[in-house]
């Protein structure tokens, strides 16, 4: 008989079918619900800490009092993803969702409800299928007439499940462009990131003699600071990388693809992408750039893991339990 695997509630373990939560709870009534998306890299869960820093700094922003600490959390996630990576393949990885909610929303709890928050965890089967050519053929992206929500609703740093916005603008931009991921601009017009992405160009050497070019990003904090992004810098800084030096500023789109010479996308789930076309207009070439393939091989050698061929070898799996 095959086990089924886990999930966390509230500190327990149990059956994943069973991780449900009141309709009452504020993370459902009002979408108020801090989240963070991990994945593993050889069974292991990458950049774990970082993962966690960012999710307790989302509680204290919206005043949740956890009864348990960042290493209780790391702790159960650890093992929650060790006891379901065993269901795969030993080759094949996890993405390990955590969620905190503030529990039961008063007006809508019945009598008697303790008033508690909410922490959960899964696991699931990272849906390779979704990206495991773009490493070849490159993201296009579309402008979308929706905006991000303003900095001064909440702060930029708090990652949440509040995403109306991502939702609308993807449904925006494909039914303009089927196939490609919106691109979101903040309320001044300047680009800013993808539902679930941050985005980053490379800027080659721009006078004679130079070696070296840099990253070029949105202001610092004018988008969510994405672990994938930092974990990208440190590459492109070190001696694999060969870059020298970030730029964070403000670009209309315009300004940004003619800036630089190659466009990515990063998130946990693919690492980066390469992107090859912002609305009618190509990037470079129209295909991945050499900065694009030096630097995620360079990433594939951090982890030990050859990130594209992964993912070409578990697009087409069929057991999705875990």
């Amino acid at each position: 008989m095959t086990r089924s695997p886990l999930a966390l509630l509230d500190g327990r373990f149990i059956p994943a079918g069973e991780l449900l939560i009141p309709a009452y709870d504020a993370g459902f009534i009002l979408g108020a619900t801090v989240s963070e998306q991990l994945r593993t890299f050889g069974g292991k869960l990458y950049r774990l800490d970082e993962h966690l820093a960012r999710l307790w700094r989302g509680v204290e922003i919206t005043s949740i009092t956890l009864g348990c600490t960042p290493e209780q959390l790391a702790a159960w996630a650890d093992e929650l993803v060790a006891e379901n990576h065993r269901l795969l393949d030993p080759a094949d990885d996890l993405g390990l969702s955590i969620f905190v909610t503030p529990g039961p929303y008063g007006t809508m709890a019945p009598p008697g409800t303790l008033f508690e928050p909410t922490i959960g965890m899964s696991t699931y089967p990272l849906p390779f299928h979704l990206w495991a050519d773009r490493y070849e053929t490159g993201e296009r992206l579309a402008v979308s007439d929706v905006r991000q929500v303003s900095a001064e609703s909440w702060p930029r740093e708090l990652k949440c499940r509040s995403r109306m916005h991502y939702y609308l603008a993807e449904r925006d931009v494909r039914k303009r462009v089927p196939g490609a991921r919106p691109l979101l601009l903040d309320e001044r017009g300047n680009v800013n990131e993808t539902p679930t992405a941050n985005i980053v160009g490379y800027r080659g050497p721009q006078a004679p003699g130079q070696s070296h070019g840099g990253l070029v990003t949105p202001q610092e904090f004018a988008a969510l600071p994405g672990i994938s992004l930092a974990a990208l810098k440190e590459l492109a800084l070190s001696p694999l990388g060969g870059a020298i030096g970030c730029l964070g500023a403000d670009f209309s789109p315009a300004e940004f693809i003619a800036f630089v010479d190659e466009l990515w996308i990063t998130s946990t789930p693919f690492s980066m992408l390469p992107v090859v076309q912002l609305d009618d207009a190509l990037i470079g070439d129209g295909r991945p750039g050499p900065m694009f393939r030096k630097l995620l091989d360079a990433w594939s050698a951090s982890v030990g893991v050859d990130i594209p061929a992964q993912a070409r070898q578990f697009a087409r799996r069929t057991d999705l339990q875990a």
